[in-house]
């Protein structure tokens, strides 16, 4: 489906892109929408890190993971990125290795669930920043590599809010970088319909969760890897392309040797 893409930033001062809302799920005008194949893509590499061989290690943040149906979603998430971790969709981003950088296979680390800090209503970035270093620091996730990216997922009727924007507002999920070395994801709960489009909570992770995977792996450090400063990262070209790959709903993300999205 269409997607409308954020403009709410300037790439070149700030190149944070998100998962956009489903403006046809959200019953947005059509006019506004993206099309589905980006006309002039530039996208290029910066020069920065890549992760090669990636190391998910995924964390549920709110005592809501811990009970049905929520607790259930836990595992299903989990064997999604035990399954797309050595699957065709990393032998994709092959395309985009560099030298010093060869994109491979990677692996998932472990899990967690936290309820310590407690969450409230609404998040800020800065505070999910916040938490995943007091994890680090306390020795509850596991040490940072060059590989390292910590998924961090938030139950329903939890607001996150990024660069001024919030979840189910404006998107419905991002990446980001820590002090350009501490990667990760942050994928709030598909709660509205512009972040569920006609797909189950399940999908709508997994489609989330595989668009933010792969700009993870090509710019870790937003807008230093692969990117395009008018369209951004390979996900953001395709955003609300779906197929499935064995049992799993996926995105499509863009071939720079295809020109287009695959």
């Amino acid at each position: 489906m269409p997607a409308k893409r954020s403009t709410r930033r300037t790439p070149s001062h700030d190149p944070i892109r998100i998962v956009p809302l489903n403006v046809a799920a959200a019953g947005q005008p059509l006019a506004d929408a993206a099309p589905a194949q980006a006309p002039a893509v530039r996208m290029t590499y910066r020069g920065g890190p890549l992760l090669s061989a990636v190391e998910v290690f995924t964390v549920f943040w709110g005592a809501a993971w811990r009970q049905a149906p929520q607790s259930a979603l836990v595992n299903q998430i989990n064997a999604f990125f035990d399954f797309v971790l050595t699957s065709a969709l990393l032998d994709q981003l092959s395309e985009y290795s560099v030298k010093g950088f060869p994109i491979g296979h990677g692996r998932r680390t472990g899990t967690t669930t936290i309820t310590s800090p407690s969450l409230k209503s609404s998040i800020t970035d800065s505070a999910i920043q916040q938490m995943l270093q007091q994890q680090l620091t306390a020795k509850k996730l596991p040490k940072t590599t060059a590989n390292s990216l910590y998924f961090l997922y938030l139950p329903p009727g939890v607001r996150v809010v990024q660069g001024g924007a919030a979840s189910c507002q404006a998107f419905c999920g991002y990446h980001n970088a820590i002090a350009g070395r501490i990667f990760y994801a942050v994928m709030p709960y598909p709660g509205c319909s512009g972040c569920r489009g006609n797909l189950a909570a399940l999908d709508a992770l997994t489609s989330t969760s595989s668009h933010e995977l792969c700009e993870a792996v090509t710019d870790p450090v937003p807008g230093d890897g692969w990117y395009d400063d008018q369209n951004g990262e390979i996900g953001d070209i395709c955003a609300w392309q779906t197929k499935k790959l064995a049992a799993y709903t996926i995105q499509l993300e863009w071939s720079n040797q295809a020109k287009r999205c695959v």
